[in-house]
């Protein structure tokens, strides 16, 4: 998963200053960590420990406030008796990444998805865009071609991955929904060449940026199975302890490895 967060540290700075090419900086002064990354995390902290994902983003977004949650989920962190409340944000699709890496078939893939989506975005296309996003990245880790990977997640949730980046760039704006966020996400993986061109691919789209490229960045972990040394060095250097010790302790579990 360090690939989603990785995705989501660099397109920090982009979010709400888009760039719409290729050739900027990776890291910027500025650049950090948002909920995209607090939440992988926790995600990725019941599948190792057990327990409720309820719990646990709650518990992990009032630890680490500020970190640019949404408007409906900000106020759901603090509820004393959350409820799920019919989103089809893209926030679904931002904290996944885990469960691809995780599971080991494709129905334990949209199973767990749907679960860890639907204590907030239990919306139909809120629990899609988790499920494509997880599928998509189980795929890609079990060495299923970019073509499989396309076709698979067009025949099962009909999103249109025909387009190119270079069409979409032009008229794409910032857009919150699972439903403009996933499947440019994925178009960004599929025209990539690499780990670092998947990302400012993802980037270059504009839009919701780091939420893109976090997407994406999973994707490519699975996919190609290498991350740039300066970029693992540069993330493990803005996280906190608590994150890089649960990375940590799921790599080892599944057996991942990106060097």
């Amino acid at each position: 998963m360090i690939g989603a967060i990785a995705g989501d540290i660099i397109g920090s700075v982009f979010e709400w200053n888009n760039y719409k090419g290729t050739d900027f900086e990776l890291f910027h002064s500025n650049t950090d960590f948002t909920d995209d990354s607090v939440l992988t995390v926790a995600t990725a902290q019941v599948l190792l420990e057990g327990g409720g994902y309820t719990e646990a983003y709650q518990k992990y977004s009032q630890d680490y406030p500020g970190r640019g949650y949404g408007g409906n989920f900000a106020t759901w962190i603090y509820d004393e008796s959350p409820q799920p409340y019919n989103s089809w944000g893209n926030g679904s699709a931002m904290r996944v990444s885990p469960v691809g890496f995780y599971c080991n078939s494709l129905e334990e893939v949209l199973i767990e998805a749907e679960k860890s989506a639907s204590v907030t975005h239990n919306h139909p296309e809120g629990i899609k865009g988790a499920q494509a996003t997880a599928l998509a990245i189980y795929l890609a880790r079990t060495g299923h071609s970019k073509d499989a990977i396309r076709e698979s997640i067009t025949n099962l949730f009909g999103y249109n991955l025909n387009r190119t980046c270079d069409q979409i760039r032009p008229i794409y704006q910032f857009n919150e929904s699972c439903q403009e966020t996933v499947p440019e996400a994925i178009i960004a993986f599929l025209e990539s060449s690499d780990f670092e061109s998947a990302i400012r691919m993802g980037i270059s789209l504009g839009g919701d940026s780091d939420t893109l490229a976090c997407i994406t960045g999973g994707i490519a972990q699975a996919y190609y199975k290498e991350i740039p040394e300066i970029i693992i060095h540069k993330v493990n250097s803005l996280l906190p302890v608590e994150f890089k010790n649960t990375i940590h302790q799921f790599n080892h579990k599944c057996g991942i490895n990106y060097k």
